[in-house]
């Protein structure tokens, strides 16, 4: 990392980014609204993020493969662990530092899919809504039926700042369900780590993931994930610590799992390389813009990623602005007509069961959350 403040800012956007740091001291609250500087920006939608889920889309099949209760907790530990390079390190790796993504409109939609092949079997494909706007919560679906796998979600984030870095705490979790040959279900309730976003001084900008994260079986494994970033004298970035503990009945050693979740990892046991994303990743298939519905996520910012990608940061404002100002009315007019925006693939609930079982076996914090039911509703590009 450079040593000099600013070092990585454009020269002509140095000043901007210096008011930026200023108005980052000294705000309270959400960040998300806060507007930053063009050089900071990324031409992807937030919609876009829940394609990292599944960009190794053999790992995600591979979980049904398990022969046993414990084969498939790992199984689920590994791709877990492996998704997490593509969510939280690849656009430093394409961008050259994080960026932050476009904020999603409300009923935003992202479609993609991973074909077929021999290794996993069916297609794996993904639905994202923008479920909400105030606060910005994105509901996503993963599914690859022929292995009877799937994934249901969703994420917001709550954003403060503190000591020199941009503190994000994760709202949400994951329910991934392996249908069996037995015809019974195993439920799996993954919950999300705290992110910090260093580098804010230099312009240089990267995401280090803290605290602790579970993944709660309903067979009673649980894998407990303790992240631990670079100190400012020592220590290795992303690096972690999973522990796989055996139910109470079982009368196994639990597996133990040390490594750097951006590159690879070992089972300490054994000294058996547990996971590997130095090879590259799978990037989702999308339909071509001139084919997607004006909600779709590259449909609707076209006009403002393209200007990001081109440094036409004044064309990029002005698209952006439009789309802000259409919500805006859109807004007003549901108030002035006493209605409400419809979702299109999920269905609001209260209170998650799944996450209330499954949370009360490792003391889950909060006890509670809401969730979003799929209404299993094919979109356009998935039919």
């Amino acid at each position: 990392m450079s040593e000099q403040a600013g070092e990585a800012v454009p020269a002509a956007q140095k000043s901007s980014w210096t008011s930026f740091l200023k108005s980052l001291a000294g705000f309270t609250g959400d960040l998300s609204a806060m507007t930053a500087p063009p050089f900071i920006l990324s031409p992807t939608s937030l919609t876009e993020f829940p394609a990292y889920w599944c960009e190794r889309p053999e790992l995600f099949a591979a979980i049904a493969d398990g022969k046993t209760e414990q084969a498939r907790a790992l199984a689920v530990l590994k791709w877990f662990i492996s998704t997490l390079k593509g969510q939280y390190t690849s656009r430093n790796e394409s961008m050259g530092s994080e960026k932050k993504p476009l904020n999603p409109v409300l009923g935003e939609l992202f479609y993609g899919y991973w074909p077929a092949n021999a290794a996993r079997g069916g297609k794996t494909t993904l639905v994202v809504e923008q479920v909400s706007h105030h606060p910005p919560i994105t509901a996503y679906r993963i599914e690859n039926l022929e292995k009877g796998v799937i994934l249901t979600g969703h994420s917001a984030q709550k954003t403060s700042f503190s000591g020199g870095s941009i503190i994000v705490k994760q709202v949400g979790h994951a329910t991934l369900t392996v249908s069996l040959p037995s015809g019974e279900t195993e439920e799996y309730l993954i919950t999300l780590p705290r992110l910090r976003i260093d580098g804010l001084w230099y312009g240089s900008p990267y995401i280090e993931l803290a605290e602790t994260s579970y993944i709660q079986s309903s067979t009673g494994w649980l894998s407990t994930i303790e992240y631990k970033g670079k100190g400012y004298f020592s220590g290795k970035s992303h690096t972690f610590k999973a522990t796989l503990t055996p139910p109470s009945h079982v009368g196994t050693s639990p597996h133990v799992i040390e490594g750097t979740w951006h590159t690879t990892s070992k089972e300490l046991h054994s000294g058996v390389t547990f996971h590997d994303v130095t090879s590259p990743k799978e990037e989702i298939t999308v339909a071509p813009i001139e084919q997607q519905g004006e909600w779709e996520s590259r449909k609707l910012w076209h006009g403002v990623a393209t200007g990001i990608r081109e440094g036409d940061f004044e064309s990029a404002a002005t698209f952006k602005g439009k789309i802000e100002n259409e919500q805006r009315q859109r807004r007003r007019d549901e108030s002035a007509s006493g209605t409400t925006w419809e979702l299109k693939h999920f269905k609001h609930i209260e209170h998650d069961p799944v996450y209330e079982r499954l949370g009360k076996l490792f003391k889950a914090n909060p006890p509670t959350e809401d969730g979003y039911i799929y209404l299993g509703n094919s979109p356009r590009s998935e039919s």
